[in-house]
């Protein structure tokens, strides 16, 4: 695949556990190892390394499992329908409806900020858990769209009350939340840590061009959390994963800075010396069908891989929850993993691309109707802008 259409690279890394060559995209066999996905049996969990450590407050246990126990969301007031787009571009409802799934989103408006759906979100996911904002050890914001160039985890956190937090952020577009998701459960399982608030969102509409039917139908803004908590390695949620990420396919999928053309003072042969030119990013670039095609075969890979490491089968999962990019995407993977229909979660048509916010909010609209119950276990990827894709297979409670 790599070669044919210019996507992903043969000699693409993927973190994993065994030597194993299940997903070279070129056919060819390869073998890499890291990251320990299960505490083992006995072992040293719950044993003190280090009372003297720089978090002498806390005592610091390794071999820690994970569980989600909490989930939140929050969306614009603004929705914009299909309709609505009809009057800016030349489209309509069936024509977006046929080819993404998606009949409505939500945007920015007013004094709405990405941080202030990130903390509404993870409020949410702080109640449904009974845990209280001081008990909260880790922010992780996962944004490519932050209020401010440095990123907004610490405003977050600093909007929570969650005075006794750390607080990062994570840059891995419609990857994101996977990554974070992740990146929580090792700070568990090595680092002592007891909470951590993982929050994926997004406002792509700030860098959408509005006149680009073949971009602006697709993208919407949100915000989604989970609260990811520390548990004996009997109850461990994460039971496997898998990620990866190729930068050969940064041009199909894209928002690059762009120069400032001002007046600048040169030397004497003309080189301009100072200042430097300020930049800007420019709208999101796409190629729709590229991008396609790599994850409908990309996808499937890293969840067949990441099932794998947990000892399970397609068959053996409740549900099916990947990042809402196209419907046509869900619907593909689910067929080649074999999964019903009806053991699919999907609210694009509500929201449409929300980039890191898409799974966490799928996944709280899906919890709070009743759909996902305690025990359930859950395939979900992300994929995008990187190129980078990745996949979870965890249990709910």
């Amino acid at each position: 695949m790599a070669n044919a259409l210019g996507i992903v690279s043969p000699s693409v890394h993927c973190f994993r556990r065994r030597n194993r060559a299940p997903l070279g995209l070129d056919g060819s066999e390869r073998k890499t190892a890291l990251i320990c996905l299960a505490a083992a049996d006995g072992g040293v969990e719950g044993r003190v390394l280090d009372s003297t450590s720089s978090r002498s407050c806390r005592p610091r246990f390794v071999g820690m499992g994970s569980k989600l126990v909490g989930c939140g969301s929050a969306v614009p007031k603004l929705l914009i329908s299909n309709d609505d787009l009809a009057q800016i571009v030349e489209t309509s409802d069936e024509w977006i409806s046929v080819r993404t799934g998606i009949h409505n989103r939500r945007v920015l408006s007013g004094n709405e900020t990405l941080g202030g759906l990130a903390a509404a979100a993870a409020k949410g996911a702080l109640q449904m858990a009974h845990v209280e904002a001081e008990e909260v050890d880790l922010v992780i914001m996962c944004t490519s769209t932050p209020d401010d160039l440095f990123g907004c985890g610490a405003q977050v956190q600093r909007d929570l009350g969650c005075k006794n937090a750390w607080a990062f952020d994570i840059t891995a577009a419609c990857s994101g939340f996977v990554v974070g998701l992740i990146t929580a459960t090792r700070f568990i399982k090595g680092g002592g840590f007891q909470n951590i608030l993982v929050v994926g969102g997004d406002v792509l509409s700030r860098y959408v061009d509005w006149t680009d039917r073949g971009t602006c139908i697709l993208f919407g803004d949100a915000a989604g959390a989970v609260l990811v908590q520390a548990c004996g390695s009997d109850e461990d949620g994460l039971l496997g994963f898998d990620l990866h990420s190729d930068g050969h396919g940064q041009r199909q999928l894209n928002a690059p800075a762009k120069d400032d053309h001002s007046n600048f003072i040169s030397n004497n042969n003309g080189t301009s010396l100072f200042p430097p030119k300020k930049a800007s990013y420019s709208c999101i670039q796409m190629n729709g069908k590229e991008v396609f095609r790599f994850a409908v075969r990309c996808v499937p890979q890293s969840i067949e891989a990441a099932l794998e490491e947990a000892g399970l089968t397609s068959s053996s999962i409740d549900w099916l929850l990947l990042h809402q990019a196209n419907q046509r995407i869900i619907d593909a993977v689910a067929t080649r993993l074999e999964i019903p229909s009806d053991k699919v979660i999907s609210n694009l048509a509500n929201y449409g691309n929300t980039s890191a916010a898409s799974i966490p909010l799928a996944l709280d609209e899906a919890v709070r109707t009743g759909k996902v119950q305690a025990g359930n276990t859950i395939a979900t990827a992300g994929f995008g802008a990187g190129l980078t894709w990745g996949s979870v297979i965890m249990r709910w409670k």
